[in-house]
Parts: structure tokens; C-alpha cells; sequence
């Protein structure tokens, strides 16, 4: 145990750090309770996010990255020593509820020298019979929807908000997604593959996850991604039905010279061209090249055999991804202890053998959020071995049933639940 530092450094210490606000307590209600007002502590950024190239925490040779995907540049928590950054007890006692069996809720505000913090924490015992760990969204990859909506579209009883996405553009996830029934819905080969999944063993596991599109004709042919967001300069992309409607130059990024599109069907090449297809639904897959991508496009001649397939490494069950790890091994990975945000994360407690689905509120009087850091530690404080950033700011939101409905846990930063591109639900059928 670290020896207290003697009373007057200790004294001098407190008087530099702000007065310890404690909340007045926690509501009564869940989603129908009216919310104390947001307060005005940032900015917004670009709503864009980019993610080829992003490194730990979204920082990319020393160039900020958007933590979010409202591009919101968060307010930088105070520099405190380790020692002056504990918490205060909770100013409430816990409250907690039973959704089904194995899934509780807990939720809890803490004080610290930073300011207070407002908590939502969904424990949830995988290994409990008949409870499911799945994949959820709209129905469309270019689709937003509110994680309740979403939730119960899969015939679910609880979720939190999943992956970053292009907000404000197509609404597409940037990264990874596997529904257990729909099979692989989206995915990167590399860039955005920071991944929580469940395997054909029926164990979870956090970990890098690459998606693999192959044209079997053409094996030199290298697709990047699979109904992503858009095609980088000189990259191919592939999309299939399930992305919606037809998005043009959206997913060229606006670039209308050097690009190619080939269509197929059926195991065969329908269609050649230079002109992407816009606000219309498709059949088969789209292959959509730029620059160097569109030349190499030109290899596919019309009517000639192309075999398009697709698949995960290791081909989990069910596979969704966020932006950074937290904790790997039980280790701290986070490198960002300044930018403070409203958070949502998903750990691994193989001890217990439970998921902890973490929401933690912010750009709120009674909850300024966490840094990236703080995250990582509460996590593993909660018991977590692993541990994976899933998207933050105004998209961070819990649902759990409760009282024969689904409602908002949390209080989420935009006074309301906002559309986003995908969830992680928990379902639940009682064993016969």
C-alpha cells in the first residue's frame, strides 16, 4: 500500500483541485422521468469519422481523432496526482433490478475531484440458459434507429449502443457486424477491427477481427471492405442488398472521375460501368472501385463467371466492433486521461463468467463523463479481463426491460435517445 503523503502536502494538494461536487441524488423514474439540463461543455467537430488509420483512443500521429461519432471535442479533465483522483462513496445507494435471470442493472453516482459521475452497468451471466448475446440493427445497414427500437426488433430484453458511424452521411457502422441468424452483415479488412465476439464454442472473447471479400475468379482482387461507409482512393469495396438503397457517390466520397462499378449476379458479371447508382434498391453485389480500385475492376469483363463470398476470422457467431481496446489481459491498454466524454464499453469477467456492459453519462451538471483512462480502470475494478470502447457522446445508451416495457437506463447526453447504427441485445426464451 502506497505510504499518505504528510498532512500539509496532502492540504495544499486539495486547496488546487476544485470543490467536490456531490449529485443530489438519483431519479425515481427511468426513461420517463424528466432530465436536469445539459450543460454547454463542448464543441462539435466535423461528424465524420475516418477509420483507416486511427491509433489508441482515436489519436493518430499526434492529430486528434473524433472519441465519438458526433465529432464533439470533449472538456479535458483536470490534471490530478493518482491519489487525489479516487472516488467518494456513492452519494445514493445502488439501485438495482432483475431484467430476466442472469441479467441485472445496476446504476450508481460516484464523486471525485474531477466531478461526479453517473453510472449504468449491465451485468449479464452468458452462460445462463436461454439468454442470447447478439448483433442488432434497423434491418438496413445505411439505416439509424434508437437502441430500443432496435432491441426490440430482435426480440430482445436489454442492449447498449454498438459501433462508430459515418452520423450525418450514410448512418453506416465503420466497422465490424455478425448477426447469429443473418449471418455477416458488414466489415473492414483492416482499419476499424477492434472487436467483441461470441465463437462457435460459445465463449465471448475481445480481440482484432479482419473481414475477408474474395472474388474466387480473381484471386488477386483485393476487396477491402463489405458494406462500409464508403471506398478509399484506390480501394475496392463491395455492397450487397442488405446495405439499402443505393448511395452513388456517397461512398466515393464525392469522386466522380477514376471510378468503376461492376455488378454481380447470380455468379455472373451483370453489369459494367462509370456511373454509381443512387437512391434506388440492387440485386447481387456491387463492386465499386476507385483509382487504382477502379483499374483493377476492369479485369471483371460482362458475362464473365465472378463467385463473390465473404467471411470472418474464425467465423464467430456474432461479432460487433468499437474503436480501441481498454484492458487486454487485464491490463490497461487506454492511453487518453483527458478527454471526457459520456462512454459506453463491454468487458469480459472470466472469473464470473458475465459480460459487463458499462454506460457511463456525461455532458451532463450531475455527470461529466470519462477520459478514456478512467474507463479502462473502472473496468477493470468491476472485474474485467478484456475490455472494448464501443461508441460514446450522445449515442451511449442502456435499455432494459422493466415494469412489461423496454426503457432508457441512462440519461443520454442529447436529452434524448438518438438514432445510431447498431446495438448489442441481450434476448431471453425461458427454458421448457
Amino acid at each position: 500500500m502506497r505510504p499518505f503523503p504528510p498532512l500539509a502536502v496532502l492540504s495544499c494538494l486539495l486547496a488546487l483541485s476544485a470543490p467536490l461536487v456531490v449529485p443530489a441524488g438519483l431519479p425515481g423514474a427511468v426513461a420517463d422521468q424528466a432530465r436536469p439540463s445539459a450543460q454547454p461543455v463542448a464543441s462539435r467537430g466535423t461528424g465524420h469519422l475516418a477509420g483507416d488509420d486511427d491509433g489508441p483512443d482515436g489519436y493518430v500521429q499526434g492529430t486528434r481523432k473524433p472519441q465519438t461519432s458526433d465529432g464533439v471535442i470533449g472538456p479535458a479533465a483536470r490534471d490530478l496526482p493518482p491519489l487525489l483522483r479516487g472516488t467518494e462513496r456513492p452519494a445514493r445507494p445502488v439501485r438495482r433490478f432483475r431484467v430476466v435471470p442472469g441479467v441485472t442493472v445496476t446504476r450508481w453516482d460516484e464523486g471525485s475531484a474531477r466531478g461526479p459521475v453517473r453510472f449504468s452497468l449491465m451485468t449479464v451471466k452468458y452462460r445462463t440458459p436461454g439468454l442470447t448475446v447478439d448483433y442488432a440493427d434497423p434491418g438496413r445497414v445505411g439505416r439509424t434507429a434508437p437502441v430500443a427500437s432496435m432491441v426490440a426488433r430482435d426480440g430482445a430484453v436489454a442492449g447498449v449502443n454498438g459501433d462508430f458511424f459515418d452520423i450525418g452521411r450514410t448512418g453506416a457502422p465503420l466497422g465490424l457486424g455478425r448477426d447469429r441468424r443473418r449471418g455477416l452483415v458488414h466489415g473492414r479488412l483492416a482499419g476499424w477491427n477492434s472487436a467483441f465476439s461470441f465463437g462457435r464454442g460459445g465463449w465471448p472473447d475481445i480481440g482484432p477481427l479482419a473481414t475477408h471479400v474474395r472474388v474466387r475468379e480473381h484471386p488477386g482482387l483485393t476487396v477491402a471492405t463489405l458494406n462500409s461507409p464508403n471506398v478509399k482512393a484506390d480501394q475496392v469495396g463491395a455492397y450487397t442488398p442488405v446495405w439499402g438503397e443505393a448511395s452513388g457517390y456517397a461512398w466515393t466520397e464525392g469522386q466522380r472521375r477514376g471510378v468503376r462499378l461492376v455488378q454481380v449476379l447470380k455468379g455472373r458479371v451483370v453489369f459494367t460501368g462509370t456511373k454509381l447508382p443512387d437512391d434506388r434498391p440492387f440485386r447481387g453485389t456491387l463492386l465499386v472501385g476507385r483509382g487504382a480500385g477502379a483499374r483493377a475492376l476492369t479485369a471483371l469483363k460482362r458475362g464473365s463467371r465472378a463467385t463473390v463470398s465473404s467471411y470472418v476470422d474464425g467465423q464467430p457467431r456474432m461479432a460487433i466492433t468499437g474503436n480501441a481496446f481498454l484492458v487486454r489481459d487485464g491490463l490497461i491498454t487506454a492511453v487518453d486521461d483527458r478527454e471526457m466524454h459520456p462512454r459506453t464499453a463491454i468487458g469480459i469477467d472470466r472469473d464470473t463468467k458475465s459480460l459487463l456492459l458499462l454506460v457511463v453519462d456525461g455532458r451532463q451538471s450531475f455527470s461529466r463523463g470519462y477520459t478514456m483512462v478512467e474507463l479502462a480502470d473502472t473496468m477493470i475494478d468491476l472485474g474485467a479481463d478484456e475490455a472494448l470502447n464501443l461508441d460514446g457522446g450522445g449515442s451511449s445508451t442502456m435499455v432494459a426491460r422493466r415494469r412489461g416495457a423496454l426503457r432508457v437506463v441512462n440519461s443520454p447526453s442529447d436529452g434524448f435517445a438518438r438514432s445510431v447504427a447498431n446495438a448489442i441485445a441481450i434476448r431471453y426464451r425461458a427454458p421448457r
